[in-house]
């Protein structure tokens, strides 16, 4: 089920930002991506028009709702969030390729193998957000982030791919990316002993400084 918030109305020279999170998948019952934008959605941030969608974990329905969103929304700056199990910084996805090939099945049983998303489309897509900016903001506030050149084959890359798709073919003046997020400490209690975690407040405060590194450059 898709959500839809506008946290403030559009005005002149203020950039629209849709931010899209998914519901929890592969037996987890909460995902960092979605509860750090439930608390994007209850503050207020400055200088933008915030957009948010809770995406399903659908190969299809994911990306139809993204898209829809994208079309009839018309934003300015498209930032995707998404958990990285096993991950322990805040990861910047440089490149998008043209690939499904799911390690697990998605939440109503798809799992394709070594297929393309778009048939005949580009190899790969770069993000257009300014990531490099965005890891070094996150880490000088002593938030572990780097920049990733592996968004995975899963529908995190999906999603990622098909957006940025849309936007070039469509050519719609909007710079977009993807970030991976950690396991939020809850999810790790029942996992080994060092599997990586971040509290929620860090997550949340990595994304909030995600959104102002790309609003203001």
């Amino acid at each position: 089920m898709v959500s839809f918030v506008q946290k403030e109305e559009v005005r002149l020279l203020v950039p629209k930002l849709l931010i899209t999170a998914f519901e929890p998948f592969g037996g987890e019952e909460i995902n960092p991506s979605l509860e750090a934008v439930r608390q994007i959605e209850k503050d207020r941030i400055s200088n933008v028009s915030v957009l948010t969608a809770e995406l399903p974990v659908d190969r299809y329905r994911a990306v139809d709702a993204a898209l829809e969103l994208l079309n009839v929304n018309r934003p300015d700056i498209v930032i995707m969030l998404g958990e990285a199990g096993g991950r322990y910084k805040i990861n910047p996805e440089s490149v998008a390729i043209n690939v499904d090939d799911f390690r697990i099945p998605d939440n109503v049983g798809n799992q394709p193998k070594d297929e393309p998303i778009i048939e005949g489309g580009p190899a790969a897509y770069f993000s257009t957000l300014p990531i490099r900016a965005i890891a070094e903001r996150i880490n000088k506030a002593n938030i572990p982030a780097a920049i990733s050149n592996t968004a995975g084959a899963y529908l995190c890359n999906r999603l990622f791919y098909s957006v940025m798709h849309a936007i070039k073919v469509n050519e719609l003046d909007a710079r977009a990316g993807f970030i991976h997020l950690p396991y939020l400490h809850d999810q790790t209690v029942s996992k080994y002993w060092d599997f990586p975690s971040m509290s929620k407040e860090t997550i949340v405060e990595a994304v909030r400084l995600a959104i102002e590194v790309s609003v203001t450059r």
